[in-house]
């Protein structure tokens, strides 16, 4: 036993399934830090297995093809994960919402029940209530698990809704990535990255943009992130005679902190949410931030203390506030230099206990399961 952790000597062994940084999203990224983390300890042993491998070479042509790559990628990873899981005690799994959830979490969910594996659900979609309301298998399968996580006391009273307990442990934030830098005066640089899907309207960034504009007519966009929305929403961004107005695609976890020193405000206006990297960043990086009200955003920041919020599709709204920040160089100062000190309760330092305590738990509790096992068990022979 070690006296200053309580820990025993034993090292847990835990497997993390995730996505990989060949996935660009919040998952990825968040795994990619947590995995950093986690290999530097040395009272843990942690191996990675991707929900999107790659195919071997012979037949790496087949993830090209657009419906056969989910199919055989998926087989792939299933495959793999039969053969890995039964090597460690934990299984720590990332997951989003219906069909990622199905064919990606859930069957290491109930691996690990069949194999004797302790397993933690680390939820982290701001669909959960949908989700949890309209897929029969859902709840069902999620209490096999013997913990849910999720990134922010939001998901914690979504699933206490339904009679499902969790726990909430921060994303994490590596606050020496991103250069804190007072942008004054400001000027009207925006920045918005989000996936160009519907559920993070970019079109109200787009109309409140329009807004901004008419009143400071060199203001300029830059639009990040990736989605089967592009077209459509550079074609709307001619419709309103935006100018300046710049989409760049998806953006490398290594990059990021030199786009968002690159803006001086950032606007998003999803319409759900759980516990966005985009926002917690910028509060690092010293970027204000105009946000909805979205599912679990008002759990992580504060109107008129560590963002400007607004409500869902409000553009009018949202371009009011990126103009107040604008127009108030003090409210301006107020709030990113809140939010930088707000972000330190995200770092590695802050999370960490909570996470190799919850390892141990689990890893010390299933060694010693299988040790009454054993002992029934001689004790049912000698009989």
């Amino acid at each position: 036993m070690n006296s200053e952790s309580g820990q025993t000597s034993r090292v847990p062994k835990v497997l993390v399934i995730a996505p990989s940084l060949d996935m660009l999203g919040g998952q990825s990224r968040q795994c990619a830090r947590l995995l950093a983390r986690l290999k530097e300890e040395s009272s843990l042993y942690v191996e990675f297995l991707p929900v999107n491998p790659r195919l071997p070479k012979p037949f790496q042509f087949l993830q090209k093809i657009k419906y056969s790559r989910t199919i055989f990628t998926t087989l792939y990873y299933w495959l793999l994960l039969l053969s890995k899981a039964w090597r460690f005690d934990v299984l720590h799994i990332f997951s989003a919402s219906y069909y990622s959830y199905m064919l990606s979490a859930m069957p290491p969910v109930l691996l690990g029940k069949i194999l004797g594996k302790k397993t933690i659900l680390n939820y982290r979609s701001g669909e959960a209530d949908d989700h949890l309301t309209n897929w029969r298998t859902a709840i069902p399968s999620m209490k096999k698990a013997d913990v849910i996580v999720t990134p922010s006391g939001y998901l914690v009273d979504v699933f206490s809704r339904y009679n499902l307990k969790a726990r909430f442990i921060y994303n994490i934030i590596e606050l020496d990535r991103f250069t804190f830098r007072d942008r004054s005066p400001l000027r009207p640089v925006f920045l918005t990255t989000r996936l160009l899907e519907p559920l993070y309207n970019v079109p109200c960034v787009l109309r409140a943009f329009k807004l901004i504009q008419d009143k400071y007519p060199q203001a300029s966009l830059t639009v990040g992130g990736e989605g089967f929305m592009r077209e459509e929403l550079e074609q709307l961004a001619r419709d309103l005679e935006l100018k300046n107005t710049t989409f760049i695609g998806g953006t490398k976890f290594e990059e990021m902190p030199s786009l968002y020193d690159s803006a001086d405000v950032y606007l998003t206006a999803t319409n759900l949410d759980n516990m966005p990297s985009s926002i917690t960043e910028c509060l690092a990086a010293g970027l204000p931030v105009v946000t909805t009200n979205a599912g679990g955003i008002p759990y992580i920041v504060t109107h008129e203390k560590t963002c400007l919020m607004v409500e869902i599709n409000d553009h009018q709204a949202m371009a009011e506030s990126a103009i107040r920040f604008l127009e108030n160089e003090e409210l301006t100062r107020n709030i990113t230099r809140e939010g930088r000190e707000h972000s330190r309760q995200w770092t590695w330092e802050a999370v960490r206990d909570e996470w190799v305590k919850l390892y141990h738990e689990l890893a010390n509790n299933n060694a010693e399961l299988k040790e009454e096992k054993e002992k029934l068990k001689s004790r049912l022979q000698t009989n």
